[in-house]
């Protein structure tokens, strides 16, 4: 057993060594596990390739306030995350499991977010905040004093990470943007097609991280702007027609575009890329010295379509033009609006649709 599961909690091994800390941190831990296990409520784990566990989060839908959090929370139904921890390794597993929150959150439609956390987990601090949540009051127990940190799901800033996952259509262009199959869903692990293995759902950072670094050679590419759409086109596999098989898969948001020149030196473009892109050092390293692939696009990972769509509809229904190549090509925004309905991504990810 390995990788990210959503499990009963009574089948996740609350004597693990794993929550040893959580222990230490909250008197009433052991108890706590027991009811939620014998209540047969679940949880995200994460086990690694030598099955340990280096992941645990449990959510819970609230909708009347905590009396022990001041100044009180507004409002509202809410996502607690109520047990949050990741052994940091360096593969991005934290954004994995930020992304899982905000899946749920949008699922059950929530107002807003909050997590409580003792002030010496910096790191987790730092994760939260970068995308979004925002220190709002405190919460005083026999365990000490923690800061409740909030994210209101109703609020858009127009930056790209804490607006996640989050999008606005107004003033933005839209892209369909190909990907060979042999990268596609080790890079997009929630886009994952039907018949395909999870084994390929690595621990690794580009599996994991939210953000995408996608290297391209085509020079149109170059107009892409921070806040443009693409809407991510898995080529054909070679298993039939690319009629049927060539599918629309997930949609992202445009952080930004470098060309290659722009880093200094091979240090500091690996060190750019390598969290966030597919490739091994060596290809990136060949990338660097032969200057062929010369754009280098980072993205959010915002949405997996429930419903891929295949190339026979994108033509025929959602009227994408065949005259050029798919590899990069501009949508419409009645375009993209097709596919994200017809893809039945939630709705509320898209922000003032009309």
């Amino acid at each position: 057993m390995k990788g990210l599961q959503h499990k009963k909690i009574s089948e996740i091994d609350g004597n693990d060594p794993f929550f040893n800390s959580l222990k230490e941190d909250y008197s009433e831990f052991c108890s706590w596990y027991a009811k939620k296990a014998n209540a047969g409520e679940e949880a995200y784990v994460f086990h690694n390739s030598r099955k340990r566990m280096d992941g645990f989060l449990y959510l819970k839908l609230e909708t009347d306030p905590d009396p022990s959090i001041a100044p009180p929370l507004p409002p509202g139904k809410a996502l607690k995350v109520g047990t949050l921890k990741i052994n940091a390794h360096g593969t991005k597993l934290g954004e994995r499991f930020i992304k899982k929150i905000f899946d749920h959150a949008m699922s059950h439609k929530v107002d807003y977010i909050y997590v409580t956390v003792f002030e010496k987990h910096a790191g987790l601090i730092n994760l939260l905040e970068r995308y979004g949540f925002e220190k709002r009051a405190c919460k005083t127990s026999i365990n000490g004093s923690e800061h409740v940190l909030t994210r209101d799901l109703n609020l858009v800033t127009g930056h790209v990470v804490r607006d996640f996952p989050h999008f606005e259509l107004a003033d933005k262009k839209f892209y369909l943007l190909a990907i060979y199959p042999e990268y596609h869903s080790a890079f997009l692990p929630d886009s994952i097609l039907n018949g395909e293995s999870h084994d390929i759902l690595e621990d690794v950072s580009h599996t994991n991280s939210i953000h995408k670094v996608y290297i391209s050679g085509i020079n149109r590419t170059k107009c892409l702007k921070p806040g443009d759409i693409v809407a991510i086109y898995r080529t054909n596999d070679g298993k039939g027609k690319a009629y049927y098989r060539s599918v629309v898969s997930s949609l992202g948001v445009v952080e930004e575009v470098r060309q290659i020149k722009s880093f200094k030196n091979e240090a500091q473009f690996i060190k750019y890329t390598k969290p966030y892109s597919i490739f091994t050092i060596e290809q990136l390293k060949d990338y660097f010295t032969n200057k062929q692939k010369s754009y280098i696009i980072k993205f959010t990972y915002n949405a997996a379509l429930k419903k891929r769509i295949i190339r026979k509809r994108l033509i025929e229904e959602c009227l994408i033009s065949t005259r050029t190549r798919w590899d990069f090509t501009q949508l419409t925004e009645k375009q993209l609006r097709w596919i994200a309905k017809e893809g039945e991504i939630n709705e509320s990810i898209i922000i003032h649709q009309a």
